[in-house]
């Protein structure tokens, strides 16, 4: 396979609100570059990077796709992320590997939610970006209308270098205020274009235009500034020198428009990729760890080999395969490296260049490229790989907290280690989807983003691993505690022949405050107990605290004193006395006015103003108290604090309510004593469950 320089590669994400056309596009990118001969479509389940069952199923990406192309003898490397919330996850872990990232735009809806959650990864992770604004053969498409959302959104440094003449149906042409051409695409779809002189009746807006572009590009760098302040003008050489400039400062933010169904507009967005965007060098050095110390890592193809594994694939088509983003250095097939997130070796055996599910022998991956390891023994999504003489760490992939949570057990007994194998592996594939085998609560919880997220992970379950489980509601994580004081003394005696038990052990419990936990007193004083007991007693205390006294859940903000009690010099024991302070410990939580507490977590939900009504009168009926609101650019925040045991299906509501166009996010905050109706609720169910 042909090799390519660092400065000859690009590295591009497509990120964006769902159904924004990012696989379109990236469809449209694989035919006008000549990569295939068949335009491929998500309705017929057809097209290069959404090829797994699930999202020919359902029409939508699931996972993150590696495609490239070459253009104009440039390397580009896509990666085609989803953009359903559920797997924002993916979208993470493709960013990672890219240098720049295109952010779509729906051309009839404009900035949505979606675009919102996309730009908060791509600040975090400090990736330059710019705009496609799609869609524009639709019919109430509005070009002008999606320029002023995103720049109300993201500021002025959002710029359009061209816009479309005849947006809508008939949507075929283009004025590129970069070449200041009319710019008109073949209708049969082929990409191929034509150019002309710019018409009477555009050249004032199209004056216009490159007036703003060319302001923001000369303000992008000093001595550019001070040349158009002198001339009034930039050269081609000056504006694709400011224009890299401000798109790795991330001071601009450049439009582009087509219509990827069409495939108008696709070879333009090529040549602006190659022509200014940056190659890995451009955004060189990055910074990484080694031997605890911050070091950077530069781009050179010649140094001590690095690289981060930002995507497991286990697939039957496939097979397992490690996706890596070289940042230095050359590995290649038979080298022994290092994992240094794991501080073990690994050998490199076949290494590939994929186009979705196809795959391309290339024997070795430079600085800056991206590639295909075959499976490794002990690496992981977002571990390092680094050579043995620099053993540097790149910062792992940080993942969202989950908002969703499934309880899973077996259908068929006898499958339980089938379950957490499985799963087990799914999460290392998908380290967004997290397994708990919660011991308090003696269930397997799986969490993830979304409910389809989890149904998916479950289908998987049962097509590699042959097994089925039963979806339950997750037990709440409820917590016992008392109101008052109590003061109860409990006489352990048996007597059956031989060795018998005695213990007396005389017990105080008051309430703590909030969050305080549990502790345990002695205060026994003149060898009442001996002090070799007093553990025993701690011991079966501390049993209770974790069964419950009242319906079966752990007791917190709770005292318990040991100030008297009984021994007898031969019956007296460790069981005796562990069952005594067992006992009475349990009789006092009954009789200290006891309640449950729910968990109440902190929900932040971001929305368009329209849905906020629905929104916070639906929080309202989940039991929760408003916090707060705001606007965050078009859309605005409510924050609330909610009973976790009424967010269950809150991520499917939210979706429901407001067509897909709310996110939210939820993270623990305190425990709340339960409402009364509730709480005798759940202690019957609880006393059912135990008769059972």
């Amino acid at each position: 396979m042909k090799e390519y320089s660092v400065d000859k590669i690009r590295n591009v994400g497509l990120v964006g609100h769902g159904d924004a056309g990012k696989t379109t596009l990236a469809e449209a990118i694989l035919f006008s570059s000549g990569a295939t001969n068949r335009f491929g479509s998500v309705d017929d389940g057809t097209t290069v990077s959404d090829y797994s069952n699930d999202e020919i199923e359902r029409k939508i990406s699931v996972s993150t796709s590696l495609l490239y192309v070459d253009w104009k003898s440039h390397k580009v490397n896509v990666l085609d992320t989803p953009g359903y919330f559920d797997f924002i996850g993916e979208v993470r872990c493709g960013i990672r590997a890219a240098d720049i990232a295109i952010v779509l735009l729906n051309g009839v809806a404009g900035v949505e939610v979606g675009t919102d959650l996309v730009w908060e990864v791509l600040n975090d992770l400090g990736i330059p970006r710019f705009f496609y604004v799609n869609h524009l053969n639709k019919e109430h498409a509005d070009f002008d209308k999606t320029i002023s959302d995103a720049q109300e959104s993201y500021g002025n440094g959002v710029v359009a270098l061209n816009f479309p003449v005849n947006q809508g149906e008939e949507f075929n042409s283009i004025i590129d205020v970069l070449r200041m051409k009319k710019v008109t695409f073949s209708a049969d779809g082929s990409g191929k274009y034509t150019m002309e002189d710019i018409p009477a009746d555009l050249q004032s807006k199209a004056d216009d235009m490159r007036m703003q572009f060319v302001e923001k590009v000369a303000e992008s760098n000093d001595e550019l500034l001070e040349k158009y302040f002198e001339a009034g003008e930039l050269t081609d050489e000056d504006i694709a020198k400011g224009l890299k400039t401000g798109l790795v400062s991330k001071a601009i933010f450049p439009v582009l428009c087509g219509a990827a169904t069409k495939n108008v507009g696709t070879q333009l967005l090529l040549d602006f990729i190659t022509d200014y965007c940056p190659s890995p060098k451009d955004v060189s050095p990055i910074i990484a760890e080694e031997d605890g110390k911050e070091v950077e890592v530069v781009t050179d193809e010649n140094g001590e080999f690095a690289g981060l594994v930002f995507k497991t694939l286990s697939e039957k088509h496939l097979g397992e395969l490690s996706l890596i983003r070289a940042f230095s250095g050359t590995i290649k097939s038979g080298d022994d490296v290092v994992n240094v997130t794991q501080d073990s070796t690994e050998k490199i055996g076949q290494i590939y260049t994929l186009i979705g599910r196809e795959r391309k022998d290339i024997g070795s991956i430079r600085a800056g490229d991206i590639g295909a390891l075959v499976k490794l023994k002990n690496t992981q999504t977002g571990d390092t790989l680094a050579s043995k003489k620099k053993k540097v760490k790149i910062k792992p992939i940080d993942f969202p907290t989950p908002v969703v949570e499934m309880a899973v057990s077996p259908k068929t007994k006898g499958d339980e280690d089938k379950i957490s194998t499985g799963l087990s592996t799914l999460n290392l594939i998908d380290p967004s989807f997290t397994v708990t085998i919660d011991p308090e609560l003696h269930q397997t919880v799986i969490s993830g983003q979304g409910e389809v997220h989890l149904l998916i992970i479950l289908k998987r379950l049962k097509e590699r691993y042959g097994v089925e489980v039963e979806r339950k509601k997750p037990k709440i994580p409820y917590r016992e505690t008392i109101t008052a004081n109590g003061d109860e003394k409990y006489r352990h005696k048996k007597q059956s022949g031989g060795a018998g038990q005695f213990a007396e052990v005389w017990m105080r419990i008051e309430p703590m405050n909030r969050g305080e936990g549990f502790e345990f007193v002695s205060k026994v004083v003149g060898g009442s107990i001996s002090s070799v007991f007093i553990p025993s007693i701690e011991k079966g205390v501390r049993q209770i605290i974790v069964e419950g006294a009242v319906a079966g859940y752990k007791i917190v903000d709770t005292r318990a004193i040991v100030y008297d009690g009984k021994e007898h010099p031969v019956d007296s024991k460790d069981i005796a006395f562990q069952i005594a302070g067992r006992e009475v410990f349990k009789m006092l939580v009954k009789k200290a006015k006891p309640i449950l507490l729910e968990p109440i977590y902190d929900v932040e939900v971001k929305c368009p103003e329209e849905n906020m009504g629905d929104i916070m009168g639906d929080i309202s009926t989940r039991r929760g108290k408003i916090a707060g609101m705001g606007a965050s650019g078009r859309f605005q925040v409510v924050k609330a604090q909610i009973p976790l045991a009424e967010l269950h299906d809150y991520s499917t509501s939210l979706r429901s309510m407001t067509q897909g166009r709310a996110t939210y996010t939820r993270e623990f905050s305190h425990y709340d004593p339960m409402p009364k109706d509730l709480e005798a609720k759940v202690i019957a169910e609880s006393k059912e469950e135990d008769e059972k």
